[in-house]
């Protein structure tokens, strides 16, 4: 499932070539991706210019003159990618929108329907629909607010993975940066002291920016609009269960930590059960 540096990596090439385009046309294929708004809020953005293009925890977003835009839902396989309009149209796709002098399209195509799109209206600071009820980016978190968030009687995996707490952060790079602190998945957050809950902090935010600098972990499905991502070379525990830990040789186990298949190095990350 594309993570925040997924996302970012999106966001980064869908800026260069959508910011101050607008839209020519708009056609969608299904309504089951539409995860809120309707076919015509679609049609509301022809010939309008789009604002802004960024992203909030592992979703993009593209921003209209008004306040108006379309928050996209990449779920397990969802894709987003400029091509020519005369390009053959893949299965799955569900989103094509027109660029106006451009003779190009954003298509947003996703295998499975995890994923989807929504239409929203931003009224003032608040955030719209789609975006609201995020936790904050990792970057933004503090000492002070990532302690608060350690106050509670929950498995730190879970804690990580809630996209209340922190906005983003999903299975793979949960695992490493479990990993680089030394962290067991299964530890209780409260049990964490204030060294080891530094090192998890300063961890999550290295690991994220070793990720975007190499355009994101291509598994199975995810690819950004130019191709694939290259962090899956430079993964250390996720998806390498009986492979020699890097750091001890000790083989690295699977386990199930917040309903999740979760690596880990049993001696690097020791359980305090």
């Amino acid at each position: 499932m594309p993570e925040l540096p997924e996302a970012e990596t999106i966001t980064r090439h869908l800026r260069r070539e959508l910011l101050g385009k607008s839209f020519s046309k708009v056609q969608h294929c299904r309504r089951d991706v539409i995860r809120h708004g309707s076919h015509r809020g679609l049609l509301g953005f022809l010939n309008a210019p789009i604002k802004r293009v960024d992203r909030r925890g592992k979703r993009p977003f593209l921003e209209i003159h008004g306040g108006r835009g379309i928050v996209f839902f990449l779920g397990m396989t969802g894709r987003l990618n400029i091509c020519d309009a005369n390009t053959p149209i893949e299965k799955h796709t569900h989103l094509r929108i027109g660029l106006n002098g451009s003779g190009h399209e954003l298509r947003f195509n996703d295998a499975r329907r995890f994923g989807g799109f929504g239409i929203f209206k931003r009224e003032g600071s608040v955030e719209p629909e789609g975006i609201k009820g995020l936790g904050p980016e990792p970057n933004d978190i503090t000492p002070a607010s990532f302690r608060r968030m350690r106050q509670r009687n929950r498995q730190i995996k879970a804690l990580l993975l809630d996209q209340k707490h922190i906005a983003g952060l999903g299975n793979i790079y949960a695992d490493e940066s479990l990993f680089r602190a030394g962290i067991h998945p299964l530890t209780p957050a409260i049990d964490i002291d204030t060294r080891q809950a530094g090192r998890l902090l300063r961890a999550i935010k290295r690991v994220l920016s070793e990720a975007i600098e190499y355009e994101g972990t291509t598994i199975i499905n995810y690819l950004h609009p130019e191709g694939p991502g290259n962090f899956q070379e430079r993964l250390r525990v996720y998806g390498h269960e009986g492979e020699g830990c890097r750091k001890c040789k000790t083989p690295i186990h699977r386990i199930l930590a917040a309903g999740r298949s979760s690596f880990v190095c049993q001696v690097c990350q020791p359980s305090h059960d």
